[in-house]
């Protein structure tokens, strides 16, 4: 927890940093004495996003590994065996996830972050 907890703190820091946009950008003679902050944030919500961001990551390659099994079944490129310990290890995967994202009050549909004009990260399920 501890490694967590510095990572957390390193963000924290981060953001603390960089400038928001126009109204927050000093003017020119001011900018040499203070820094302009982009976000607020306290440790607890940036170990929050944190969880979120990777969880999605985690969520998005799984995703990606299911279909490409399921490619490979379609293509009768595994034995009986290798389908079945890759269907083990998907449905493992996605019981971790689940429980994951209720120890950290998420839904599966938090971990889809919207891409703007893009959609949204994952597709439908």
């Amino acid at each position: 927890m501890r490694d967590l907890d510095e990572v957390t703190q390193a963000a924290s820091d981060v953001f603390r940093l960089l400038p928001a946009g126009p109204d927050d950008i000093p003017p020119e003679e001011d900018r040499g004495r203070r820094i302009a902050q982009r976000l607020h944030t306290d440790q607890d919500t940036v170990e929050r996003d944190l969880v979120k961001l990777v969880l999605t990551i985690v969520e998005l390659l799984r995703q990606l590994m299911e279909r490409q099994a399921l490619h490979r079944v379609e293509q009768g490129d595994l034995t009986e065996d290798q389908e079945e310990r890759i269907g083990v290890t998907l449905m493992l995967l996605h019981d971790r996830m689940t429980e994951l994202c209720e120890r950290y009050e998420l839904t599966m549909e938090d971990l889809n972050l919207d891409l703007g004009p893009l959609g949204t990260l994952l597709p439908p399920a």
